[in-house]
């Protein structure tokens, strides 16, 4: 119980290292948000309106009062209100987290079914022309960069074989189909890199596995093949997969700007880009806020199975 908790205080300690780094680097960040806001068609805005504008938002008080500020409007789980449009940074991320989450399970899922089997057979026959063929998919798929990916499934996809949409959005409960259809490219996009690292990690770990004494004992008393390397092998090597994929997924929460923007996309990345862009601090900090609360609270999650699992952990 002592191991839980003290897991859980180093969670709090790193999400507040990580709230406070953003809150600094946004503030120094050159160009002033308010100026930005005024500005239209390149003209400077009013001084004296400027100052009003930045009162109105609490951007004139000092840096501390600020901090303090966000600080407690975090603990009340209040992301305030965006400075461009004053809109709920809240409901605007509720909105579009469930958009992102469904695009990473789907390719996290993805990439299981392909990276698991494949990882798999290529430990069993490590020297065979598949494992030999999987070994030389898989680096070429983590070489090419995810916008590249993207941009080949539409041209092939789309508008050479016109299969599927080019990209866009459909609500789910509007139109199921449709929005299955729109979910396939991007999803299969992410999923290329990540299935490759499943591959490699799943083969590396199963061939570190299969030659151990309790495979050899297994197989000499006669269990069945099958039952040696799905029970035995494969249980014991999944969790350095484990490991990865879930710190894999929470990189992707915040890595799935260009699948996004490539396949228009609505999902958090899009806003963070656009919050970056106008200096919404708001928008920003609660972006990353939450990013940041994903990533930790899986790596929090990761801690604890391998804790259940191996005592030897929590000593």
């Amino acid at each position: 119980m002592g191991w839980f908790l003290r897991r859980i205080a180093q969670s709090i300690v790193m999400l507040w290292v990580v709230i406070s780094l953003v809150f600094l680097s946004i503030h120094f960040v050159p160009g002033d948000p308010v100026e930005l806001l005024l500005a239209q068609d390149g003209a400077t805005p009013d001084p004296a309106m400027v100052e009003v504008v930045r009162g109105q938002l609490g951007l004139d008080r000092p840096l501390h009062e600020q901090y303090v500020k966000k600080l407690g409007d975090l603990l009340r789980f209040d992301l305030g209100k965006s400075i461009v449009d004053e809109s709920s940074v809240g409901k605007e991320v509720a909105r579009r987290l469930p958009r992102t989450l469904e695009l990473i399970a789907a390719a996290g899922l993805l990439s299981l079914l392909i990276g698991l089997p494949a990882g798999v057979l290529a430990a069993l026959r490590p020297a065979s022309l598949f494992s030999r063929m999987a070994n030389l998919a898989s680096g070429t798929a983590q070489s090419i960069p995810v916008f590249v990916i993207g941009t080949l499934f539409v041209i092939t996809f789309a508008q050479l074989l016109g299969w599927l949409p080019a990209g866009g959005f459909v609500a789910f409960e509007r139109d199921p189909a449709k929005h299955l259809l729109l979910l396939i490219m991007p999803a299969t996009t992410i999923a290329v890199g990540l299935s490759a690292i499943v591959f490699r990690i799943t083969r590396a770990s199963m061939l570190d596995v299969l030659p151990l004494d309790f495979i050899r004992t297994a197989r000499a008393k006669g269990v069945p093949r099958r039952r040696v390397i799905l029970q035995h092998a494969l249980r014991n090597a999944l969790m350095p997969v484990i490991t990865v994929f879930a710190l894999q997924l929470g990189g992707l929460l915040a890595g799935t700007v260009l699948v996004e923007t490539v396949f228009n996309w609505p999902g958090l990345s899009g806003m963070l880009v656009s919050g970056v862009n106008a200096r919404d601090y708001p928008v920003v900090t609660g972006v990353i806020v939450v990013v940041a609360a994903f990533y930790i609270g899986l790596n929090l999650l990761v801690d604890i199975l391998y804790g259940l699992t191996d005592p030897r952990v929590r000593k």
